[in-house]
């Protein structure tokens, strides 16, 4: 199974659901979009496959989402797509393609859903909260 993750290495949930791809054996393509950024129908094509608007996919937490005006509810979709677009970092993390879907993977166990072949367990997040049991069932 082919997997795309848009992903930022210095977010935890992003780190946690690469290293749950990588425990249950796939070789993801990592796009690193705080490098790369983003096309305006790149983002639509994600969003519409994730069934999200760019309101859902706003990160406001540690970004200038709320100097730049973007958290007002008036806001249009429009006006927030550009400023993804402009400002990478105001996409949340991580977005994940696979044959199973689209998904902005928040929680990290999210993933799962996503996932043919699940890692063996226990796995664990990077706080130590354990998302599959020693047997691999989900908890």
């Amino acid at each position: 199974m082919s997997i795309v993750i848009h992903h930022n290495p210095g977010c935890g949930t992003s780190s946690n659901v690469l290293d749950i791809i990588r425990q249950a054996g796939y070789d993801p393509v990592v796009v690193e979009y705080l490098n790369t950024g983003w096309t305006k129908a790149q983002l639509q094509g994600l969003f519409a496959a994730a069934g999200l608007t760019p309101r859902d996919a706003l990160r406001t937490y540690k970004t200038n989402a709320e100097e730049l005006g973007l958290t007002d509810p008036s806001v249009s979709q429009e006006v927030l797509l550009n400023a993804m677009v402009e400002h990478p970092v105001l996409v949340n993390r991580p977005i994940v393609c696979t044959a199973k879907g689209v998904a902005l993977c928040r929680p990290s166990e999210k993933i799962l859903d996503l996932l043919e072949n699940w890692p063996t367990g226990p796995v664990y997040k990077k706080d130590g909260e354990m998302i599959l049991d020693e047997n691999g069932n989900r908890l």
